[in-house]
């Protein structure tokens, strides 16, 4: 049983990750609990090596050598796309792949509220769209890009790690990076994108002082960015940007913010 095999499979039973470890049988998560493959066999670590580096180019082995783990993205044509977390565990290789459908949904798919629509077409601001793990943070974002695309003429860049969703260009021109791949780190992709001409601005998630800097400063200066927050509720998320900064810069990014 091969890669491709496991993951069709899983595909088909409606999972939404798929864990590989070795001495494991590979796993799927299938409406929240997980489950084993049946009569897949065990997995031994050469073969889940193998497995991983397949998947990665030279940047991405030479940062999981580094690193010890490294994000992805996998795809098998007519069928689904992956994002990847390799990692290392017990001095052997393990992954986890979430599942991500292939085309963009739209806000009818995901039964949305009609003020995300309101949302989207704003032509400046930072909209954060915050949640736990699996929540569906990069789906709303991906279906607010799309409907972007569809109804606006502008120039988005997003800046993703790794890129999930595919976009076409529709209305708008669509520029996506992958940190690893075509930059190094959130904060000089923003800090570029600047530099691009762009209208609209999606940031995977804002990480560190420098990225959450030069986003508020983007939002600020006539542009929409758009990222996500491992964060439960409106004042927290406040509060978790505001402790970002050092005590002296505090007030004013609470100016900025308000």
């Amino acid at each position: 049983m091969d890669l491709n095999d496991i993951l069709i499979i899983a595909v088909k039973a409606k999972g939404s990750d798929v864990h590989i470890k070795a001495g494991l049988q590979p796993v799927v998560r299938i409406d929240g609990r997980l489950r084993p493959i049946p009569n897949a066999p065990r997995m031994s670590a050469d073969a889940i090596r193998e497995m991983a580096y397949s998947m990665m180019n030279e940047k991405q082995q030479i940062h999981f050598e580094e690193f010890f783990e490294v994000d992805l993205a996998y795809g098998i044509p007519g069928l689904s796309r992956f994002r990847v977390s390799a990692y290392s565990q017990r001095g052997s290789v393990a992954m986890v792949f979430r599942i991500i459908a292939f085309g963009v949904p739209s806000f009818e798919n995901l039964n949305m509220p009609p003020i995300l629509e309101k949302l989207s077409l704003e032509e400046r601001g930072l909209i954060l769209v915050t949640g736990t793990t699996g929540s569906g943070k990069s789906t709303t974002l991906a279906a607010m890009i799309d409907y972007i695309n569809e109804n606006r003429t502008c120039n988005i860049i997003t800046v993703e790690d790794p890129v999930e969703y595919l976009h076409k260009d529709k209305k708008s021109i669509i520029s996506q990076r992958e940190i690893g791949f075509d930059t190094l780190t959130f904060g000089n992709a923003l800090k570029s994108a600047l530099r691009q001409d762009p209208d609209v601005i999606l940031v995977g998630e804002m990480r560190d002082l420098e990225t959450i800097e030069t986003a508020l400063t983007a939002a600020e200066t006539g542009h929409l960015v758009m990222s996500t927050l491992h964060t439960l509720d409106a004042a927290e998320t406040i509060n978790r940007i505001i402790s970002v900064f050092p005590p002296y810069h505090q007030r004013q990014v609470r100016m900025q913010l308000s």
